[in-house]
């Protein structure tokens, strides 16, 4: 009879029983309480006064196809501009007959960050992959081998966006490793560098950093040395997302008990290997999510060098709505961009709660 019993328990409950289960809740968190009413018929009021005229803009009054002469006598939004500029803000100023390798390039960053969400996937091989990921989409998007170069002057858009953000993250992923270890260590020097490097630059906004790698790197080069704009950027994001990303190392070595590290000091094993094999595999698994938070904000910090003249794939948008043939349609780059952007993190989001629940014990 208990065998039966625990058997019935285990069928899941008919649609409409889990459907009325799940009004209940939803009843008792709006209207339980007279402040939670009160604020659920706000919301309720605010949207209905604000989402029909948005609806009426950007759907029913909107023009979808045609010319700016077309738009200009609409009173709704313009996504003919988006289909007319796609191509320059998913590329920039790329040429457009070579546009096929930052598509290319894009392609294989994308495909390695998918790879690397697997966790079955996760194992030696995986930063060996980064590397030559990494270095054959920088070689795609410089052109040179089956294709006539290209400079970094002329890169942009979407591709860029994503480069900065996965070479970002990745250059600054070794570094961190380093920096957090420095911070809790024993060597008074070791421990002062990493402290004062972290502190500093998560002192600073990233802008900063930027306008720092821009304009004075080049004054402290030696005379008749250059360094490309693109590079300065990059190593100044990977600088930005090492400081951040030491701290949730940290975070993650101290969550490591003290007796993991006295086995394997009982086994005999030197600092590295102690850290390579023992510690570092438990501590990062326990940050893995807040890995994910950072790599969302790195993604939507990108935007940032806009001020600094590279064309990423805001800049890229924003450029596209001053092209005299189709000027001033801002609103529609922007909201098209926003999209694109909240696309992206949202499914990182989604991608970190998951990721959560599986690495809770039993998941």
């Amino acid at each position: 009879m208990s065998e039966f019993s625990a058997a019935l328990r285990a069928v899941p409950p008919p649609f409409f029983v889990r459907l009325a289960a799940l009004w209940r809740q939803w009843r008792a968190e709006l209207f339980g309480t007279r402040l939670n009413a009160a604020l659920t018929l706000g919301s309720l009021a605010f949207l209905a006064w604000a989402v029909p005229p948005v609806f009426r803009w950007a759907v029913l009054d909107a023009t979808w196809t045609g010319t700016a002469e077309t738009c200009a006598a609409s009173d709704g939004a313009c996504w003919a501009f988006i289909g007319e500029k796609l191509r320059f803000m998913a590329f920039g100023p790329y040429p457009a007959e070579l546009r096929w390798q930052p598509a290319l390039a894009t392609t294989l960053l994308l495909a390695l960050v998918v790879a690397s969400c697997v966790p079955r996937l996760w194992g030696r091989a995986l930063p060996p992959a980064w590397i030559a990921a990494i270095a054959a989409a920088v070689l795609l998007m410089a052109g040179g081998i089956t294709a006539p170069s290209v400079p970094t002057g002329q890169w942009g858009g979407m591709p860029l966006t994503v480069l900065l953000c996965v070479a970002g993250l990745a250059g600054a992923f070794p570094l961190a490793v380093l920096l957090a270890i420095g911070r809790r260590s024993n060597m008074l020097v070791a421990r002062v560098l990493a402290t004062g490097f972290i502190e500093v630059v998560r002192g600073v906004p990233l802008i900063a950093v930027l306008y720092v790698a821009t304009l004075m790197v080049p004054l402290m080069l030696p005379a008749g040395m250059m360094m490309d704009k693109l590079l300065r950027t990059q190593i100044a994001i990977i600088l930005f997302a090492a400081a951040y990303m030491a701290e949730i190392i940290r975070a993650g070595l101290q969550s490591v008990p003290a007796g993991q590290y006295e086995a394997a000091r009982a086994l005999g094993l030197p600092f590295w290997p102690l850290m390579r094999l023992v510690v570092l595999p438990q501590a990062l698994r326990t940050v893995i999510p807040s890995f994910v938070t950072l790599g969302i904000g790195i993604l939507q910090d990108t935007t940032l060098v806009v001020v600094i003249g590279v064309f990423d794939f805001l800049n890229a948008a924003r450029t596209a709505a001053t092209d005299p043939d189709w000027l001033g349609f801002y609103d529609e780059a922007f909201i098209f961009a926003a999209s694109v952007y909240f696309l992206l993190c949202f499914a990182a989001s989604r991608y970190s709660l998951w990721l959560e629940r599986r690495l809770q014990p039993g998941g």
